[in-house]
């Protein structure tokens, strides 16, 4: 069995002391794959940066204070790669020190975590998105011929930072023109699953549930309503994916007892 969690930590040390230690120390994981790292791994605290029992591929940001990646593996990897510049489309290399991806090699499979940007409508921030989205979906898709040629299977986790349909968030008729949930993002998606066939591992185990929600807003009573999105995602190529047995939002019991605005999301998967 492979036991794969992703999470976005909304800043790892401030997750740190409000009980991301005491979650590691219990989790059954295999691989643990962050986003939102959001520190350098000189200013993480060594239970955190290297705790025992793990191998740790961090992948800060350039821009001190945002974004960032991690990779928690108990196996040591066979290989790391950082960015994805170099075999995506021209322009790709924009994206190799921002902090959004770092893959590793593992016996039979290749697993990433991702953090892709956020966006808002009408911004730069949306212009990046955009220009990340085109620039990672050819990624995607010569990473699968890459891995099948090497017979492996392939497995990106994390904050995509889009809600693929109407039964991934609570408020979908108030988000149309949000991004988030802006039909061009919702269409990107659907190009990553069927046109670079991967597999939204959650929904297929899943498929006539609300949810699971895995962000909920800080503010008002966002997580007590369950008024959330499911914007974390573990995407796998299909071979991969029809091995999976479970998968779940570990939510947590109330509000108090949350050390992210994100939940993690775990699958399970019977190699």
């Amino acid at each position: 069995m492979l036991t794969v969690t992703s999470v976005n930590v909304n800043g790892l040390r401030a997750a740190a002391k409000k009980g991301f230690v005491e979650w590691l120390a219990q989790t059954d994981a295999d691989v643990i794959c962050l986003q939102e790292v959001r520190a350098e791994p000189q200013q993480l605290a060594a239970e955190v940066r290297e705790p025992d029992g793990w191998h740790t591929v961090h992948a800060p940001a350039g821009a001190k204070g945002r974004a960032g990646v991690s990779l928690y593996t108990r196996r040591a990897p066979e290989r790391v790669q950082i960015g994805f510049g170099g075999f995506g489309d021209v322009g790709s290399e924009e994206f190799d020190d921002s902090g959004r991806y770092v893959e590793v090699d593992l016996p039979g499979v290749t697993v990433a975590s991702l953090y892709l940007p956020s966006g808002e409508v009408g911004t730069e921030r949306q212009d990046e998105k955009e220009r990340f989205m085109g620039a990672f979906l050819s990624y995607l898709k010569g990473l699968r011929v890459r891995a099948a040629a090497d017979g492996r299977e392939v497995l990106v986790c994390g904050d995509w930072n889009i809600a693929h349909q109407e039964v991934d968030l609570k408020n979908w008729k108030g988000n149309k023109k949000n991004s988030g949930f802006l039909p061009e993002e919702r269409e990107w998606l659907t190009r990553v699953f069927d046109e670079a066939a991967y597999v939204d591992v959650v929904r297929a185990l899943h498929p006539d549930e609300e949810g699971p929600y895995s962000w909920w807003s800080y503010r008002g009573r966002a997580f007590d309503n369950d008024t959330g999105w499911r914007i974390d995602y573990q995407v796998a190529t299909p071979g991969l994916a029809g091995r999976a047995v479970k998968a779940w939002v570990e939510r947590a019991a109330t509000h108090g007892e949350r050390w992210s605005d994100h939940a993690p999301v775990t699958a399970v998967f019977n190699l």
